[in-house]
């Protein structure tokens, strides 16, 4: 798929969008005028929803819009799951499955950018992942990140998804489209995805194109995510909170193992009461924290240990966990991260156990930019969190594959 065909068929997909024209000058008027009990944003004239139902207007005071999006139903339609991306899927969750649980001895691999904003860079970069992946498949089990949602710590680009043209227009029917285009473009590249979910709704739109999830740091504790975990069907990692509480992450993957019933939509964009099994596959994700890096040997043991006394014998968590080599771990820098990297390469090629995969952030050229949009930024680097470098990223998915070689000799 080149660059030409791609944006071709998003064209024929997206009927353009609404640019947030709100200035500051005039939100600060509008919020005068709610605090004065007027309404600025309601036209004489116009019939409102609360009209047509009979119920007062004292709804949405604050709320500037409300624009419809096409039903998940709708998108999946309109962008289908090839036979094959479908197979991809369902196969490689269960290869994920089988290396948490310690039946595939391989080391699990989530690679890739720290959240896509060119889905062309991204494509690229699948396919150079894909061909890495065949020649380590023995060793590696890669999965590639393809986030499209970033919790921000305060304010800040919030993904592909909230405004895919990085300019504040957020035109978030395209994003959804143009997300589920990039999955589907990753997928028929043979690679399979994994994905942060932040928002309880979009995951009706991607979900069933991802291999492997996360729920945040931010995210961990909240009981939205993990009522949102027990009903996916695909292995999720919960990591540490901020504050570095693995029982927190612990805790998470307990909840999400039970059944729950809670509000949401179906397919069709209704409001539903869903009711879940319970997902046994979560486990934890070390990431470190603001206090400092905890992917070292004692802090890999002393978490494994409260994780099983915590957790059933029979789940994922209990089994080994997954080390987010970015973020805490290395105070985002990508030299850092790299030097985390071959740490833990060591320690597998040492037969050390308990680590089940890896997180690496890795783009095509390494750092970060300042976000603008698209035509202002330098092609493959990532607008939030710095990335390794695609060359280092394959000298760095070798190292690891000698090493899972060589445990397997210890």
């Amino acid at each position: 798929m080149d660059g030409k065909s791609f944006g071709d068929d998003l064209g024929r997909l997206i009927d353009g969008g609404r640019p947030n024209t709100y200035s500051e000058e005039s939100l600060r008027d509008i919020h005068r005028q709610i605090a004065g009990g007027e309404n600025p944003l309601e036209k004489p004239e116009t019939l409102r929803w609360e009209d047509q139902v009979g119920i007062s207007r004292i709804v949405n005071r604050r709320v500037l819009e409300l624009d419809p999006l096409p039903t998940p139903a709708a998108v999946l339609a309109e962008l289908p799951l090839s036979p094959a991306a479908q197979d991809i899927v369902a196969y490689s969750r269960d290869e994920v499955r089988a290396c948490l649980y310690e039946q595939d001895d391989r080391l699990l691999v989530i690679v890739g950018p720290c959240s896509v904003h060119d889905p062309r860079a991204a494509l690229d970069y699948a396919r150079r992942l894909a061909a890495l992946r065949d020649e380590l498949e023995g060793e590696l089990l890669i999965v590639m990140r393809v986030y499209f949602e970033k919790p921000r710590t305060t304010v800040g680009w919030k993904g592909l998804i909230n405004d895919p043209d990085i300019d504040g227009s957020h035109n978030m029917q395209k994003g959804l489209l143009l997300a589920r285009k990039t999955l589907l473009g990753v997928l028929d590249a043979g690679v399979a995805a994994a994905t942060e979910f932040l928002e309880p709704t979009s995951p009706q739109y991607i979900a069933d194109a991802i291999s492997w999830g996360a729920i945040g740091a931010r995210n961990t504790e909240s009981q939205v995510h993990r009522q949102l975990a027990s009903g996916l069907s695909m292995p999720i990692g919960f990591k540490n909170a901020t504050d570095g509480s693995v029982k927190a992450a612990v805790n998470g993957c307990f909840a999400s193992a039970q059944q729950h019933t809670f509000f949401g939509i179906d397919h069709m964009g209704r409001a539903c009461a869903v009711e879940t099994l319970g997902n046994p596959d979560c486990h934890v994700v070390l990431r470190g924290s603001i206090h400092g890096p905890n992917y070292d040997r004692q802090s890999v043991e002393d978490a494994m240990a409260m994780i099983r006394d915590e957790m059933p014998a029979d789940t994922a968590a209990a089994h080994g966990l997954v080390v987010d080599c970015s973020h805490g771990n290395s105070g985002k820098d990508e030299r850092q991260q790299a030097r985390v990297v071959e740490n833990i390469a060591a320690r597998i090629a040492a037969g050390e156990r308990g680590i089940s995969g890896i997180m690496m952030e890795s783009f095509l050229e390494g750092g970060n930019q300042p976000a603008a949009p698209l035509p202002q930024l330098v092609y493959g680097k990532s607008i939030t969190d710095k990335c390794i470098s695609w060359p280092e990223t394959a000298r760095l998915l070798r190292l690891l594959a000698d090493s899972v070689k060589a445990r397997r000799w210890a």
